[in-house]
């Protein structure tokens, strides 16, 4: 409802203006479960409990039409992914560690509680011999746990598969 409201005052503030109002963003079931990861996650270690490690934190950005996601963060290994539509479709750009930056498209016929990301090319990539994440996979277990498998690519194939097991933060 809240949100509604400020659709419709953004919208009355553009008339006023004599502008044309912005569209509300677009709806994807994809990038709605991606919003759900809002908040911080933490590590869940071998025992199958969650750590007091934040291994990725989630934010709903720019009018609800983009997530960052932080992995690692505020280590040597943090790297950031965006993910948000591209037309009807969910898209991420994963800017590595790597320093390359490739780009997956979800499968829209994903497994349900799955979407499974394919690599759609990138920047600073030769995907027939560079080293880089060509596919990933998130595991929606339920709405405080998630996993995810990210498939490493070199010389044109897969090479290593690394995965993370999330336990959402609980609220203080």
């Amino acid at each position: 409802m809240r949100t509604s409201m400020l659709c419709v005052l953004a919208a009355a503030a553009f008339v006023v203006a004599g502008e044309e109002a912005p569209k509300p963003p677009r709806t994807n079931a994809q990038l709605d479960l991606m919003k759900g990861l809002a908040g911080e996650w933490l590590r869940v270690g071998e025992d199958n409990e969650p750590t007091d490690v934040v291994g990725a934190t989630y934010r709903v950005t720019s009018g609800g039409s983009a997530v960052i996601e932080t992995i690692l963060p505020g280590t040597d290994h943090e790297m950031v992914t965006m993910y948000y539509l591209d037309g009807d479709e969910l898209v991420l750009t994963h800017y590595c560690t790597l320093a390359n930056q490739p780009r997956m498209k979800a499968d829209p016929k994903s497994a349900e509680g799955t979407i499974s990301f394919r690599f759609a090319g990138g920047s600073n990539i030769d995907a027939t011999k560079d080293m880089h994440m060509h596919d990933a996979v998130f595991t929606f277990v339920d709405k405080d746990h998630v996993k995810t498998a990210w498939t490493l690519w070199e010389g044109g194939k897969a090479t290593d598969t690394y995965g993370f097991s999330f336990a959402r933060k609980p609220k203080p």
